[in-house]
């Protein structure tokens, strides 16, 4: 099914004309109204009247998540703040949070491309969604809330947490669809098998699964404990929330919704555009926002756009999935390791459960790498012989695909804490200047 058919499949001749369009207005409309974006394209020599063409984009200079916190909270609103109707923040690392304005322009662009995201899902009117992600601060909650509404489904607003109310009301309510972090889902996936009702009993078919990275792996477990189908959705406080990019059926990448949020690929060191299907940082330009639309930002995600129309009849852009964060990878022993690397290899091995951590530490002048590991109560043995076989397969897996061999540590099921909203899988105590 298809939400918006004049925007999701316009020709690419079209859909450029109208970017165009739209990103000289967004130019125009920050440079007379946002302080911070006019000293800057003042300081890069480039107006608005530079802005042609696409290909100009590149004279515009980024942003980044630094921007934000150095123009807390309310420079770059490119609006009055009477015009604003809702902040969301996204947590910060300097003590303050960054902090989005949205007119109610903007909640309307975020609903209508959530709706898209919910539809290609199979979702609709008659269904019930079950919303689990955080509310509040955070744009997971309402993101998924606006968009359920949108498309005339019945939402459940259950936030995060409160497990076993969660799976009585999936059960009693009839959800068809969850909206909640992949860890989580992993979490109440545990407590349904718990909870005594027989699986056939409940009516859940899709998971809209978001706001931290995860693998096929992750999906097939997904997919096998939950009996649903598990869907990617992508988006970012910063652009807007869950909307930005959602898979289709096909899920041979991620669609992005370009006529509101323009993507380049740029090399992560230069910042140099990166021509299509070559792995980079992910860089969106908001070109239909009011309220704080940004130029040209860093999500310093990792991955690559195919322009290909896809066989579900989209012909928007699509994303490959994410291989990590410019951010999240970590060098050990002068190798770049990326929790998603490990996360793929973890969940193809069949006697393990999905839940993990990578513990990385500097002893003595050299990095430590442990992951730690839950094995599956089905294999899960006291005889040491078939631990140390196993824990020996999986080191040997993990450094064919990383080229260095972490210690592996075998550990009882379900003795990893569990998350309630984003997983924290990576624990590095080095010190590192």
């Amino acid at each position: 099914m298809i939400w918006n058919e004049t925007m999701e499949c316009m020709s690419r001749g079209d859909m450029r004309l109208l970017q165009e369009i739209r990103l000289k207005k967004t130019v125009e409309h920050v440079y007379h109204n946002c302080e911070p974006y006019r000293k800057r394209m003042q300081e890069h020599d480039v107006s608005p009247d530079d802005i042609r063409k696409l290909e100009d984009i590149v004279k515009l200079p980024f942003t980044s998540k630094k921007d934000l916190r150095d123009f807390y909270p309310y420079g770059l609103l490119s609006v009055p703040i009477s015009e604003i109707v809702r902040i969301h923040a996204s947590s910060g690392t300097t003590g303050k949070p960054i902090v989005i304005g949205y007119t109610r322009n903007d909640l309307g662009i975020w609903s209508e491309v959530g709706a898209r995201c919910f539809t290609a899902y199979g979702l609709g009117k008659n269904d019930v969604i079950q919303v689990s992600y955080g509310y509040g601060l955070f744009t997971g909650g309402l993101g998924a809330h606006g968009a359920a509404e949108r498309i005339g489904g019945t939402v459940l607003p259950t936030s995060s947490g409160n497990t076993e109310k969660q799976i009585l009301l999936m059960h009693d309510l009839g959800t068809a669809g969850l909206a909640c972090t992949p860890s989580y889902a992993l979490y109440l996936a545990d407590a349904l098998l718990d909870s005594g009702f027989p699986r056939e009993e409940f009516q859940l078919r899709v998971g809209a699964f978001g706001a931290e990275p995860w693998t096929e792996g992750m999906r097939k477990e997904l997919e096998e404990k939950l009996r649903i189908k598990a869907y990617d959705i992508y988006g970012l406080t910063e652009i807007i929330g869950p909307g930005v990019g959602h898979e289709c059926e096909c899920q041979n990448g991620t669609h992005l919704c370009e006529d509101h949020f323009l993507p380049e690929i740029v090399d992560p060191e230069t910042g140099e555009p990166l021509p299509p299907g070559q792995m980079g940082e992910l860089v969106f330009s908001t070109i239909t926002k009011d309220g704080m639309p940004l130029l040209r930002f860093r999500t310093r995600d990792l991955t690559s756009l195919n322009y290909e129309p896809c066989a579900c009849g989209r012909t928007s852009v699509r994303m490959s999935r994410i291989l990590g964060r410019c951010d999240d990878m970590l060098i050990i022993r002068g190798v770049n390791v990326f929790p998603s690397q490990v996360e793929a290899v973890l969940c193809d091995i069949p006697q393990l459960e999905p839940h993990y951590k990578i513990i990385v530490d500097r002893v003595n002048n050299l990095d430590t790498f442990e992951v730690e590991v839950e094995v599956n109560e089905k294999y899960y043995s006291d005889e040491m012989a078939k631990m140390l076989e196993l824990r020996k397969n999986i080191a040997h897996r993990l450094q064919s695909v990383l080229t260095i061999m972490p210690e592996v540590r075998l550990v009882e099921p379900r003795s990893i804490e569990r998350s309630q909203g984003k997983a924290k899988r990576v624990v590095d105590k080095r010190k590192l200047v």
